[in-house]
């Protein structure tokens, strides 16, 4: 699969996994330090209020979970299939991922834990895309299954077994999209506070624009 995507889905899956790792910095960063963009610590505090019996975090993380799932439904109900093909409505996800953005930064300094959920319900949306155009290859949103392959590459190599170039490349993609987001919101946090989130909305903003201009074009041609 992966050597049937075309290449400005390599160049789109770098900015997503940025964007996602300027998201998930703010969360860590934010009043609640919650990441936003995966599911595994979510689930792992659900199942720590359940076991303490504490109602009030466990509909604190079950809002967040349900935001991110309702995300990807969402995404979903839009694309609609599998097929990456031009003319599905992947525009229409990144503007909506970019104004879910914009409307978490004002509840996020009013420290109202909507704000969390809204920017889960991005991350849901944008992973979802991502996994639906390459088939479930691509994931923006979390990097364990890149470290997992980057050590099963590890270890077929010192077996003397093929790696595949392309998956490990798209592993390096991802991984160093999600570590430079990382970087520069931090840095945009401590300058900007929560309004750092215009940053990545204004990436996936811009990104739903420039999909628009070029599905027009090339409809036109």
């Amino acid at each position: 699969m992966i050597s049937k995507l075309p290449r400005w889905v390599w160049s789109g899956a770098w900015a997503l996994a940025f964007v996602a790792g300027m998201i998930n910095v703010v969360g860590l960063l934010g009043f609640e330090r919650q990441a936003v963009t995966h599911l595994s610590g979510v689930t792992t505090m659900i199942g720590a209020a359940m076991g303490e019996g504490d109602g009030q975090a466990l509909r604190h993380y079950l809002a967040i979970l349900g935001s991110f799932v309702g995300g990807t439904v969402l995404s979903a109900l839009i694309i609609q299939d599998s097929t990456l093909r031009l003319g599905r409505r992947y525009g229409v996800v990144l503007m909506i991922e970019s104004l879910l953005l914009c409307a978490a930064v004002p509840l996020l300094w009013g420290q109202h834990h909507a704000g969390v959920c809204v920017a889960a319900c991005a991350c849901g949306l944008q992973n979802a895309m991502a996994s639906t155009y390459s088939g479930s290859v691509i994931r923006t949103t979390h990097v364990s299954g890149m470290f997992t392959d980057l050590g099963i590459f590890l270890g077929h190599y010192l077996r003397g077994i093929p790696v595949d170039d392309r998956r490990l490349r798209l592993c390096l993609v991802i991984i160093s999209a999600f570590v430079c987001g990382g970087v520069a919101g931090t840095l945009a946090f401590h300058r900007l506070g929560y309004s750092a989130l215009y940053i990545p909305a204004a990436l996936t903003g811009s990104a739903a624009l420039a999909y628009g201009l070029m599905h027009s074009r090339l409809k036109g041609d």
